[in-house]
């Protein structure tokens, strides 16, 4: 990404009961929170509705905002199966939404994305939600979720570390 050039970045922190969801501006060197906030579903409602509900609420996230790229993080292999099934189907909706908006989509596992922000890969998640207030200007007071603090975190590595550390594109 080019260090000089305004760029608007999408960071999602996919989950099949509650999806966050983080907008900033990157713009030489300077990040500016756009919007902040999570996608809920119904703990117990049907997967088919759940997945429904991310699709359409992340379309209305894009088509409000306007990304020009987006940021997901990789599922790591520590969960039980079934909710990784099911991490898999919610980031398959997420997917198709991004891919219908024709976005590029970047890839960053846990672990980059806290050596990014934190400067350590075993951060833990308050130390990462720390660091997002620290680097968003405004946003030290704001009332953030988990899932939207580490969307903001994801958008954040890839600003930072687009341009320059190999990353894995889903889609040209």
């Amino acid at each position: 990404m080019p260090h000089n050039q305004r760029v608007r970045i999408l960071g999602i922190d996919p989950g099949s009961i509650t999806t966050g969801f983080g907008v900033v501006d990157y713009d030489r060197g300077r990040l500016a929170l756009i919007e902040q906030g999570s996608i809920s579903t119904q703990r117990g409602a049907a997967l088919s509705e759940r997945l429904v509900k991310i699709h359409r609420s992340l379309r209305e996230v894009i088509a409000r905002t306007a990304p020009q790229a987006v940021a997901i993080e990789t599922p790591f292999a520590g969960r039980n199966v079934s909710s990784l099934v099911q991490l898999a189907q919610a980031r398959g909706v997420i997917l198709l939404a991004v891919e219908e908006a024709k976005l590029d989509i970047f890839e960053y596992s846990p672990r980059s994305v806290k050596s990014a922000i934190v400067g350590f890969g075993g951060a833990e998640k308050d130390q990462v939600a720390k660091m997002v207030r620290m680097l968003l200007p405004g946003c030290a007071m704001l009332k953030m979720s988990a899932d939207a603090s580490d969307a903001l975190a994801i958008a954040i590595c890839h600003a930072h570390t687009a341009g320059t550390n190999a990353r894995l594109k889903i889609r040209a």
